[in-house]
């Protein structure tokens, strides 16, 4: 990675996150020495970016500071492509067209060669009629989960016995052609998946959750991490 482009993707990388950042932390995640890193921290307080190291503790930077316009190589112009051609062919309509309306905005700010390099992209996503059909509202499922909205809903297993369930949305994840509806289910005190496909009577509740250490996502993530280990 070029000089200059790590430099933009550090400071990329701490308006990501909320706490601060070591330099070991810094130095592995770009591959490169803890010299070098502090090189290049300086280099960007140097120039302005509002970067504070404080020892012992890590990197923060202002979260108010503007980077410039964001751009791109060919390469990450044909990811972006295909990541929303998935998004419209995956999901559902209105989804899809978010997913066009930010494609536009990109599209807005690529310079003349990238726009000639978007019109030979040959990496595409294609309707597919293995796509399972659903009756829920996969924008609505979006929304309760971002909203921290309990829900409720008839769910058929795959031994098709039928149960209602009340779970608070963590995820939704694709498996194509399937996707899971991941949380926490109040029946069974503990993390389940539900196929979208096998929901029926899709309520949203008039009440919310709190994230609970040991009922979110990054719980759930861990478990799964955990039994992946274990499987190993």
């Amino acid at each position: 990675m070029r000089k200059a482009d790590r430099l933009n993707e550090i400071v990329h990388y701490l308006r990501r996150m909320h706490q601060a950042v070591t330099a070991d932390t810094l130095a592995e995640h770009f591959e490169v020495s803890v010299r070098t890193l502090y090189r290049d921290i300086q280099d960007l307080q140097d120039s302005g970016v509002p970067i504070i190291g404080e020892a012992g503790v890590g990197y923060v930077i202002d979260k108010t500071y503007h980077l410039p316009p964001i751009m791109f190589d060919a390469d990450e112009v044909e990811a972006i492509a295909l990541g929303i051609g998935m998004v419209c062919n995956w999901t559902d309509a209105k989804f899809a067209k978010k997913a066009q309306s930010a494609y536009q905005k990109i599209q807005a700010t690529l310079s003349a060669p990238m726009i000639q390099e978007l019109a030979q992209i040959t990496t595409f996503s294609a309707p597919s009629h293995y796509k399972i059909p659903w009756e829920v509202d996969f924008t609505e499922i979006r929304e309760c989960i971002r909203r921290k909205q309990f829900v409720r809903f008839d769910y058929l297993d795959l031994n098709d016995s039928s149960t209602q369930r009340t779970i608070r949305p963590l995820a939704l994840t694709s498996f194509s052609p399937v996707w899971l509806l991941t949380g926490w289910c109040e029946l069974r005190q503990a993390f389940r998946n539900f196929r979208i496909d096998r929901i029926s009577g899709f309520v949203q509740l008039d009440k919310r959750f709190r994230d609970e250490k040991d009922k979110s996502l990054t719980a759930y993530l861990k478990t799964v991490e955990h039994e992946m280990e274990g499987s190993g």
